[in-house]
């Protein structure tokens, strides 16, 4: 059963248990959601109603004249158990359990949510939660948040899956996305994780076609050998970035209240993430980060990072971001530098980092790139730093760019990450998205591309090790070659 959950993602039919006819109220939102994305079939229950917001509403699950693969339940606490045991014997495939009051709130809650596991292992199903939001999923409209789209933002499809044991910290990440404009291809709050929990996630992600990179964010793991073991398994294929919160003993007390899980000694958790080839992150805003650099780039085959900047001064930040995170910034061979020489302006610093100053055109950073990738001295990884508001850049920079970059991938036999840092306001905002969805992941200084940077070294020594480092790369040559 581990990771057959499919399911929950894409649902044919689809019941919110505790549908109510009062806005602002969880089984309304809930449900109006549904209505709005869901692409499936949608039915309600309420013995108060014939429908609401247009959909047929029944007094009990019994009576739904129709196969049910998931149950939404948002009832209270004490009737979760008697709507499971109804959902079983009418053959319903899996359980979103919304509701909280289980071994968040102690003892009493503890008690009642064995007994609903009991149920769920009666009858066969699955179950997310309880205490949880559930799922979205852009592409199939499957949407179990309770949030209105006024007040939450909701991403469009794209390649990153985020699972989380918080809701509320979900729901913001979400918001986040959709504010910055990154799509998600599946996300899952799975609260107490009462049965599914983070190895059915992994599983069930490590073969999704739609999803490039796993983001997680966690607060305890009760069994650690299997997470850590399968983790180890899934990072092979995909990379998988992992928030962990409860570091501190204070944060720990936290996280036992909130989801009732076991923090554990955060010294270890760093340990293994690091033996299982997970990148760990330490903000909201890092999680993305890594996540889009390691979707849209390939992994680094070493630590030797090259700059190509239209600024000096934020090359020297970037030399500083690098070498602070134990990347090297090497001097490029005489060679290398005799030949930039000659496509560069007199006063261009032709070293590394590789400075073509605020007077370049297109064509300085275009025959500055096609230069570093075939030089001798086998550089790993680009920080490309373009300021596009210079008055001798175009429009058509990024284009340019690129189908230089695609010509010497295809040319050569290897490939090495470039990762690009666009400082500016609104003008430069427009080229720095234009760039992104030709592939080139950009952040809005050199630290933060530095840290991806640092991701993708790391990332590739742990592909190195298991010897799947060759398989990512004919991936990445595949993909972004004809992209």
């Amino acid at each position: 059963m581990r990771g057959q959950i499919e399911f929950f993602f894409s649902p044919r039919t689809v019941v919110v248990v505790g549908a109510s006819r009062k806005p602002g109220k969880v089984g309304y939102e809930l449900l109006r959601n549904l209505r709005e994305m869901f692409r499936g079939v949608l039915y309600a229950v309420n013995p108060e109603a014939r429908e609401i917001l247009g959909v047929p509403c029944y007094p009990n699950l019994a009576s739904i004249p129709e196969d049910i693969d998931v149950a939404v339940v948002s009832v209270p606490a004490e009737k979760v158990l008697e709507v499971a045991e109804e959902a079983g014997k009418k053959g319903v495939k899996g359980l979103i359990v919304i509701s909280g009051g289980f071994k968040e709130v102690g003892a009493e809650g503890l008690e009642r949510e064995k007994k609903l596991i009991e149920i769920v292992k009666k009858y066969g199903m699955r179950l997310i939660g309880p205490n949880c939001v559930g799922v979205y999923v852009p592409k199939t409209g499957m949407n179990t948040l309770f949030l209105s789209k006024e007040r939450q933002g909701y991403p469009t499809h794209g390649f990153i899956a985020f699972a989380s044991q918080s809701g509320a910290f979900g729901s913001a990440v979400l918001d986040w996305a959709a504010m910055r404009g990154i799509g998600i291809s599946k996300f899952v709050s799975y609260g107490n994780k009462a049965d599914v929990d983070e190895v059915d996630v992994l599983l069930y992600l490590k073969n999704d076609e739609d999803t490039r990179v796993i983001t997680l964010y966690i607060e305890g793991i009760e069994n650690g050998a299997e997470f850590f073991k399968v983790l180890g398994e899934v990072t092979k294929y995909k990379p998988v970035v992992v928030l962990k919160s409860g570091r501190t003993e204070a944060g720990a007390r936290a996280a036992s209240s909130h989801t009732g899980s076991l923090a554990g000694s955060d010294s270890i958790y760093d340990a293994v993430f690091k033996q299982s080839g997970a990148i760990r992150a330490y903000s909201m805003e890092e999680l993305f980060d890594l996540a889009m650099g390691l979707a849209m780039q390939p992994p680094a085959a070493g630590e030797r990072v090259v700059v190509l900047t239209v600024g000096g001064g934020s090359g020297v930040m970037a030399t500083d971001a690098l070498s602070e995170l134990g990347l090297k910034v090497p001097k490029l061979s005489d060679s290398t530098v005799s030949k930039l020489r000659k496509i560069l302006l007199p006063f261009a610093s032709p070293y590394n980092p590789v400075d073509v100053t605020g007077s370049a055109v297109d064509e300085h950073l275009v025959e500055a790139i096609d230069i570093l990738l075939t030089s001798e001295d086998q550089i790993d990884a680009v920080m490309w730093l373009p300021y596009y508001m210079v008055p001798g850049i175009t429009p058509e920079l990024n284009k340019k760019f690129l189908e230089r970059v695609k010509k010497v991938f295809r040319e050569t036999n290897r490939v090495v990450p470039i990762v690009g840092v666009a400082t500016g306001g609104s003008y430069t905002a427009i080229y720095a998205k234009e760039a992104e969805s030709m592939g080139i992941p950009m952040y809005v200084s050199p630290e933060r591309a530095a840290k991806v940077i640092k991701a993708l070294v790391d990332y590739g020594r742990w592909l190195k090790r298991t010897g799947y480092f060759d398989y990512h790369i004919e991936k990445f040559r595949r993909t972004f070659l004809t992209h």
